[in-house]
């Protein structure tokens, strides 16, 4: 289902984004010929001049006369301007977040919003939309200062399509194409999960820079992992990686969404754990009364937590054992609950995963909170454009 009929992959627009997409990626390895452009892309060398000359106006690159071979050429270098920005924005069950931060990674500004629960993809990507527009105005940053926008989203995406595909916690946006996106946003757009962009804030705003072997577990809603090995992001196959939510726990317990029983998500997600709640206090509970409740002694919120760490190490331990991880990190909404959270699943790890391995991994609560999927999806603009981290 499409999440505007104007939203067309194939459109014109989504084919102009597409083409400003590859040149900037072209560019950012270093200064390039138009000529060497047109080689590397594959476009004309009329449709590279042609974009170079937007990205020119929008202030994206810079031009200067050269020569290549003998003859007189134009040499496209990304532009040195210090107005350029790149834009994160997070998706969650009920907010949209966004992050704005400078070539030096630097946050000028920062806004959520809370959205009704059950909305539409359409919904909520014209509420992004709009804080997207309202955000720049307040920073007073133009619109053609933008780099792209970071977008992070609950659920696996294809990359060789850029779709989110099943086993998404919002169904929604099952279907959802990162052209869509363009298409609305009006700007390059790199769609990403959420966890893949928590383990990038994390080793580029967080204190784990350098770290060469990383292991990000959000708990909320869902429950995935993003990984860094030997310092870059890993995405697997066809980008469908660190799904852990869905290893299997109790061999006869709920059913879980992606059909199977007893996974880890029908167990620690903080779905169950509102739900639970809830059912006991015979009132609606949200993730926030979770960790306030635990903070203040409740004995129920405690025990419900205390039952999720439990799971969440148990299924660690398989990736620590598989992997041999420097560091793991747990972030999400709960990263408020610190040493509550991480207690019980320290003692799963020391169970279940090879005690050397366990001894050797740091286990620490993220210190970015609920800001790190977006934060990574700032980062990943940058990334792309080819612009280091000022850490690294």
């Amino acid at each position: 289902m499409p999440v505007r009929e104007r939203s067309k992959p194939g459109s014109q627009s989504a084919l102009r984004l597409s083409n400003q997409r590859r040149i900037l990626s072209t560019v950012s390895g270093g200064p390039t010929t138009q000529a060497d452009i047109a080689r590397t892309t594959g476009l004309s060398t009329a449709t590279v001049s042609n974009i170079v000359k937007v990205l020119v106006e929008l202030g994206l690159v810079a031009t200067s006369p050269t020569t290549s071979s003998g003859r007189r050429a134009q040499l496209v270098s990304l532009s040195s301007t210090d107005g350029a920005v790149s834009v994160g924005i997070d998706f969650g069950r009920r907010h949209v977040r966004i992050i704005v931060a400078t070539l030096d990674y630097r946050v000028i500004a920062e806004k959520e919003v809370e959205i009704p629960a059950g909305y539409t993809a359409a919904e909520a990507l014209d509420i992004a939309a709009n804080l997207l527009t309202s955000t720049l105005n307040h920073a007073r940053v133009p619109r053609s200062s933008v780099l792209g926008v970071g977008v992070g989203v609950p659920g696996p995406i294809d990359r060789r399509t850029g779709t989110v595909v099943d086993g998404a916690i919002l169904p929604e946006w099952v279907g959802v194409t990162v052209g869509m996106v363009e298409e609305i946003f009006e700007l390059p757009v790199y769609l990403e999960n959420d966890a893949n962009l928590g383990v990038l804030a994390e080793v580029t705003w967080g204190s784990h820079a350098g770290t060469p072997t990383v292991v990000f577990v959000k708990v909320g809603t869902g429950i995935g992992a993003g990984l860094i090995l030997n310092g870059v992001p890993y995405s697997g196959n066809i980008g469908l990686t660190g799904e852990i939510g869905h290893t299997p726990i109790y061999e006869h317990g709920l059913l879980c969404r992606c059909g199977n029983r007893g996974c880890l998500e029908t167990v620690a997600s903080t779905t169950i754990m509102i739900e639970l709640l809830s059912r006991t206090l015979d009132r609606p509970v949200r993730t926030r009364d979770i960790v306030r409740m635990a903070l203040e002694g409740d004995e129920r919120a405690i025990r419900v937590v205390e039952e999720a760490g439990l799971a969440v190490g148990r299924s660690i331990a398989a990736i620590t054992n598989l992997i041999n991880p420097h560091t793991i990190i747990v972030g999400g909404p709960l990263t408020g609950l610190g040493e509550m959270l991480l207690g019980p699943i320290r003692s799963a790890l020391k169970r279940y995963a090879v005690p050397m391995i366990m001894e050797t991994t740091d286990l620490v609560m993220s210190s970015l909170g609920e800001r790190a999927e977006a934060l990574g999806g700032a980062a990943l603009v940058l990334q792309q454009a080819g612009i280091k981290t000022a850490v690294s």
